[in-house]
């Protein structure tokens, strides 16, 4: 294991959202600051730096995490993915939920959108039949102050729904 030097800066190499990519931080970098910073992936908000808002959620080696929690170095070597991944071809269209949020008008000033897609994103994939009761369960880790939550939990039945038809049909 490699030893870090705090104040010297430290090569970190992970797979962002199919791609390998490769950027310095500081040992007490935040993964929110290095994605956005040094990787420009800035899809990735930043609230309140204390993992209570859901606004930074990423997936990390397929598990959603909050990316002020995780220092950058921790990633090396993991797979990311972010809100720049979601779609299906690399931005030119929407996926499946992103459209969802679009039609059923699930955001509003959209700062708490990227980390709310990553969790339901994940969620969906790992639970494709939950109940509407679940939904809200799992977005009552992550705060919006714009929508009142019921056009994102629109959103997310609809997708849901049309994941099981995509499904279906394949």
């Amino acid at each position: 294991m490699q030893k870090l030097s705090a104040g010297r800066r430290h090569a970190v190499t992970l797979t962002l959202n199919g791609r390998e990519v490769r950027g310095e931080a500081e040992p007490r970098m935040l993964l929110s600051d290095f994605l956005r910073h040094e990787l420009a992936a800035t899809g990735t908000h930043v609230g309140c730096e204390h993992g209570v808002c859901g606004a930074c959620t990423v997936v990390i080696d397929g598990a959603p995490a909050r990316a002020c929690l995780a220092l950058a170095v921790q990633t090396d070597g993991a797979e990311v993915r972010t809100v720049e991944g979601l779609s299906p071809d690399g931005g030119r269209t929407l996926s499946v939920l992103q459209e969802s949020f679009r039609e059923h008008h699930g955001l509003q000033c959209g700062f708490c959108t990227p980390g709310i897609l990553m969790s339901l994103d994940s969620f969906l994939r790992e639970q494709p039949d939950a109940d509407e009761d679940a939904l809200k369960d799992m977005l009552s880790g992550h705060l919006c102050r714009c929508t009142g939550y019921i056009t994102i939990i629109k959103a997310a039945v609809h997708a849901q729904r049309r994941l099981k038809e995509e499904r279906a049909h394949a």
